[in-house]
């Protein structure tokens, strides 16, 4: 046997957590991702009204709400990130949720687009630390077995996150105005950030692997680590692209239903609603359940399985865009939006287990830059800017917003193909990182 094998076999230190701990710990850290995803999104439910009163244009709002939080997000993803894998989770996660709490709801008084884009900005701030350190102390919670598990009852906070930001805000913004939308979901966050700092232990890192290091790689060696994980490469593109394709296309899915089927804020919210909050639900439970099956302690069948769930809400994306039906595009996003969230925690497990104890924040980091990169700096300007160009040739503007969201769905097949080719290297790089260095 290898010395690489045998370092990645040897016994690790045993974890004091109790159970209850492990998941008392496992349910805040959703809390916390619940919130960063409503407080990310919910500016989609209100970007008709954010758009009229502020006398934008759709690639406007579009670069001052998604484009704005994005470009802040992947400058401050690694910094935060590089302190992640240094000092303690607990400690910055709490202070990011109060931060970006608060800044929800200072964008509830912005009264002119600069007053709006400062408060995105200081948004952007705090959830860049927040899913970084919440993967990185999981994974010194649930051993290698079940982090797939783990990260995925995690990223339950996506579905019911979206269901706060796109339901339950649409119904306050029909009863009581847009502004107050931010301060129903800002206000809550600095309590629980409260919360996260005064009940939750900051475990020793690497406490389920093979020990910890006496210092953290270097950024360049992390990054060069990662580059030779190829399945890592091809996770991190696969879920990244899937960002830039499921949460593109549902950053204008509320505009396209208000404009397209002539719906109410609200109303575009109650279309969704269980779409999102079921279906989502139910897809990232009945993953959750399989990534905790014996069969799927082979990786390769994760990765096959992402593949063609993400093929089939590909197709299912296109058709609910393209029918002018509203009872078959119905049926499509109910397809289509379950899909954008199953993908979330099996990737998260998988790149924890692609990566070295002290390298996972920078690896999540990277997942979360490129996705970010895509789902808002890139997928919100260009699907506004296709439709500003697409909508003076002579069509309305629920034709030209239809147009330029069809645009942007074949991304998805690059996403599939990704995750396909991950599973070609992917158990012998699970090994190499248990084993490193």
């Amino acid at each position: 046997m290898s010395e690489l094998e045998s370092n990645a076999l040897a016994p690790a230190p045993a974890n004091t957590a109790t159970l209850f701990e492990r998941w008392y710990v496992l349910i805040v850290m959703c809390l916390v991702y619940t919130l960063s995803i409503a407080d990310r999104y919910v500016v989609s439910t209100v970007l008709d009204p954010i758009r009229h009163e502020l006398h934008l244009t759709d690639s406007g709002v579009a670069w001052l709400t998604g484009a704005a939080f994005g470009v802040f997000y992947v400058i401050l993803g690694f910094p935060l990130s590089w302190l992640i894998d240094r000092k303690s989770r607990r400690t910055i996660i709490a202070v990011c949720l109060v931060v970006w709490s608060a800044m929800t709801a200072v964008c509830g008084l912005a009264r002119t687009s600069f007053e709006f884009f400062l408060a995105r900005v200081g948004v952007t701030v705090g959830e860049a630390g927040g899913t970084p350190g919440a993967n990185s102390l999981l994974s010194d919670y649930f051993p290698a077995t079940r982090r797939a598990m783990a990260l995925t009852v995690f990223s339950l906070g996506a579905p019911i996150g979206a269901y706060l930001g796109y339901n339950i805000a649409g119904m306050i913004a029909d009863q009581y105005g847009w502004r107050n939308v931010f301060f129903a979901l800002g206000i809550p966050g600095v309590l629980v950030g409260i919360a996260v700092y005064a009940t939750i232990r900051e475990p020793r890192r690497g406490c389920l692997d093979s020990g910890d290091e006496a210092s953290a790689p270097s950024l360049a060696d992390t990054l060069r680590f990662m580059w030779s994980q190829r399945s890592a490469v091809h996770v991190i593109m696969g879920t990244a692209v899937c960002a830039l394709w499921g949460w593109g296309l549902m950053f204008w899915t509320p505009t396209f239903l208000q404009r397209t089927y002539h719906m109410s804020v609200g109303e575009a919210g109650n279309f969704t609603q269980n779409m999102h909050l079921l279906g989502g639900s139910a897809a990232t439970i009945a993953t959750g359940f399989m990534m905790a099956h014996s069969t799927m302690a082979d990786a390769r069948r994760i990765v096959w399985l992402l593949s063609g769930g993400v093929f089939l809400g590909t197709v299912a994306s296109g058709f609910a865009l393209y029918t002018h039906n509203i009872a078959f595009a119905r049926l499509m996003f109910w397809i289509f939006i379950p899909s954008i969230y199953f993908y979330i925690g099996p990737g998260f497990g998988l790149l924890n287990n692609l990566a070295q104890c002290r390298m996972r924040a920078i690896f999540c980091a990277m997942v979360l830059f490129l996705a970010n990169l895509g789902n808002l700096v890139i997928a919100p300007p260009l699907i506004g800017a296709l439709s500003d160009w697409f909508a003076p040739h002579g069509i309305s503007d629920a034709a030209s917003l239809r147009l330029a969201m069809l645009c942007l769905v074949p991304t998805g097949l690059w996403a599939s193909l990704h995750l396909y080719l991950a599973a070609r290297d992917i158990e012998k790089d699970q090994i190499r990182a248990r084993g490193f260095p």
